[in-house]
């Protein structure tokens, strides 16, 4: 009722798969004391955020007012999500939700209260576009953002064609395709993972070139196979600094599940991969987040955060 604000006549659909299904029908039972057009289909889980879900989920997604997806790994950044919203479809994506989540930390924000802080934050972002991040831990990157900030990411998804996360509340942007330079070293949060050994990305041009740190072969491993399947000339577009964002939510709290900590407030993240959803080129079909803690975040004239503490 806060988040979606879901209507008694609107087609309802709930995807989930074996990994989320206890989220998936609570969620069914909750939203047919609203509507009764509500559907609930369990799929396979898919291998990794970014994966397409099978063709008939795809298809019954196109048609519904409402999908929410509690599943394992993220339908964001898929094909069948941009349709469906193309369509007009308003849609929640819940990857790697768990019971805990659901009912406390991130999920128990004023949603409300959220978008407008969100809201509030985009009108001095309004015309800023240059980016320089630094942490303690060695991070020291520049760039430029392509088009808007995305504000939509408040929780409150109530128009045809929305998305969101939930948890939500994050402001996010695409880093202008080659732009960045300089050092990432995510010391957070790495895809699912809390980090015990930090990984450092050399950046040039937009694209990263060098991997170190103790778990740079897992991390590279991660990439080569993504880029097995695409064609030679477009096996590159892996390696894409696809997005920047930062954490609007006061309640979110970093668990090692990206859904909730790339929203934790005083904290920034980069993700690697597809940026075909934000407007970009790189179409690769992979979409790995990292978080950086106690950063400091200077866009344009705006230092937002200071070593993680938010300045506004």
């Amino acid at each position: 009722r806060e988040c979606m604000q879901i209507q008694r006549s609107e087609n309802v659909l709930v995807v989930t798969d074996p990994n989320t299904s206890v989220i998936g029908r609570a969620l069914y039972e909750a939203a047919t004391k609203i509507s009764d057009r509500v559907l609930m289909v369990m799929m396979p889980s898919t291998h990794r955020h970014g994966d397409e879900p099978p063709s008939p989920v795809a298809e019954l997604m196109r048609k519904q007012d409402v999908v929410l997806a509690p599943t394992r790994y993220s339908l964001t950044h898929t094909r069948a999500r941009m349709q469906a919203c193309r369509e007009g479809t308003r849609i929640a994506t819940m990857p790697g939700i768990t019971l805990q989540m659901f009912t406390e930390g991130g999920m128990t924000t004023d949603f409300n209260a959220m978008q407008s802080a969100i809201a509030q934050l985009g009108k001095s972002l309004k015309r800023q576009r240059s980016v320089h991040v630094t942490t303690p831990s060695g991070t020291d990157v520049t760039f430029e953002i392509a088009g808007r900030w995305e504000l939509g990411d408040n929780g409150i998804c109530n128009r045809p064609g929305q998305v969101t996360n939930l948890p939500a509340g994050k402001i996010l942007g695409m880093p202008k395709e080659g732009t960045m330079e300089g050092t990432i070293v995510i010391d957070g949060t790495w895809d699912a993972s809390l980090i015990e050994n930090p990984i450092t990305l050399k950046v040039e041009a937009g694209i990263v070139t060098k991997v170190s740190g103790e778990d740079r072969d897992d991390v590279k491993a991660l990439f080569v196979e993504a880029s097995r399947k695409l064609k030679p000339q477009h096996q590159s577009n892996v390696w894409t600094v696809a997005e920047f964002g930062f954490g609007m939510n006061p309640r979110a709290r970093l668990i090692g599940n990206v859904l909730e900590d790339e929203k934790v407030q005083g904290t920034c993240y980069f993700a690697i991969g597809d940026n075909t959803n934000l407007g970009g080129s790189a179409l690769c079909g992979i979409h790995v987040t990292g978080v950086l803690s106690e950063p400091t975040v200077k866009i344009g004239e705006l230092k937002l955060l200071n070593e993680g503490d938010m300045r506004i």
